[in-house]
């Protein structure tokens, strides 16, 4: 059992840390800050929600926002897909996607990005830090 808790010795070869697969995804996409996070909504970009139920729940949300757990969401955004959503326009709608703390958004993002929403973006602090910004949203049941 204990050798479960051990960290890995030698990575393998091609093997990347999540370290270096979130600078690389970052490195592809354009991040917005929540106040200019909120001002792209205005002015028509999906607000992307991918945390799981539980976490919204206990952390509350953006009222408004689309919600897509992460699990699905290229699925779901892939104009080509026979699981696409409505908003799902084409390659040129505009998602600003949204986690917890802004980890995970940027890996979805990206993953966005690379079946060609270009303008696929997410929210530097995630929505804790969209609520830090003073930004609308609704209170989760949750202990903080």
């Amino acid at each position: 059992m204990t050798a479960l808790l051990e960290p890995a010795r030698s990575r393998p070869a091609g093997a990347v840390s999540v370290d270096d697969l979130l600078a690389a995804a970052r490195a592809r996409i354009q991040r917005v800050a929540p106040l200019q996070a909120a001002a792209r909504i205005a002015a028509g970009a999906l607000l992307v929600d991918i945390r799981p139920a539980a976490q919204r729940y206990r952390e509350g949300w953006v009222a408004g926002a689309l919600v897509v757990e992460r699990n699905v969401l290229e699925w779901r955004f892939d104009p080509t897909s026979d699981a696409r959503l409505p908003e799902a326009t084409g390659y040129d709608v505009d998602v600003v996607v949204l986690c917890s703390e802004g980890y995970t958004s940027s890996l979805a993002a990206d993953a966005l990005r690379s079946i060609g929403l270009s303008t696929a973006t997410d929210v530097v602090g995630g929505f804790h830090a969209w609520v830090a910004a003073g930004l609308p949203h609704v209170p989760g049941h949750g202990v903080s």
